[in-house]
């Protein structure tokens, strides 16, 4: 009887002792509690992160994983020029249509400032062509547009600044004409050539004397004269140009 009762205890401790979690049992689900912690936490942050990221590629259209800095590109032209006419259309817009979410581009004119205002090369139509298109830059500052209206005057480069060509060039790429001219005649014109007189000066604090100038990280990069490229060590094709960006704009 005694010794029934001495097993029943006995099995009774026995049971108990199965049916309580160990020591090391209880760390380790301790452990596993605070590593699926840590895995949500994670987790949790890369969403934060990520709803950032979208945030501000919605905002700018750049991934701010991607993001270098915005690598100077800058035409010196005049409007009433082949040699403008070809470098548009043979490397700066091609170029532009690649990789124009990685240069910071700009467009300035060749000219003389004097004393009462800007002397240009092919005399005072040319100046009012380039105030056109220096208008339509401060209007539209959307490379697709701007670049587009402006290559389409100097395809016919000949024929500005006349109304009609500008009137079928602001139609075609959605400028409003009227804006334009008001742009260029504002304060009985002072406003269109206090534009075109700080284009110039730039070009001039550049050193820039031929047109079409290119300047690639505020370096000459290629040369566009007498229908020759000239001055292009890197190559004066498009995929050079390309390249050189993306080399600039990646290691930065």
């Amino acid at each position: 009887m005694d010794e029934k009762r001495s097993r029943s205890r006995s099995h009774s401790r026995s049971q108990s002792r199965n049916t309580m979690p160990s020591r090391s049992g209880r760390l380790r689900t301790l452990l596993l509690v605070l590593f699926l912690g840590a895995i949500a936490y994670i987790n949790f942050s890369l969403s934060l992160l990520d709803v950032r990221r979208r945030a501000i590629y919605l905002a700018t259209g750049r991934d701010v994983a991607t993001k270098g800095r915005l690598v100077p590109l800058e035409a010196h032209i005049i409007s009433k020029c082949p040699d403008t006419r070809d470098a548009m259309r043979q490397l700066i817009l091609p170029v532009m249509q690649r990789v124009h979410d990685k240069v910071d581009f700009k467009l300035n004119y060749i000219g003389t400032p004097t004393n009462d205002g800007v002397e240009c090369k092919h005399g005072p139509s040319e100046c009012l062509g380039n105030i056109v298109e220096l208008c339509a830059r401060e209007l539209y500052p959307d490379p697709k547009i701007n670049l587009g209206f402006i290559m389409c005057l100097t395809k016919y480069y000949e024929h500005i600044p006349e109304r009609s060509l500008i009137e079928d060039c602001a139609l075609e790429h959605a400028i409003d004409f009227q804006a334009l001219n008001e742009c260029a005649t504002r304060d009985d014109g002072e406003h269109g050539l206090e534009l075109l007189r700080t284009s110039v000066q730039r070009t001039a604090d550049a050193g820039v004397t031929i047109s079409c100038t290119i300047r690639l990280d505020n370096e000459i990069y290629c040369i566009r004269d007498g229908g020759e490229w000239i001055d292009c060590p890197h190559g004066s094709g498009v995929n050079d140009l390309v390249i050189a960006i993306e080399k600039l704009y990646h290691s930065s």
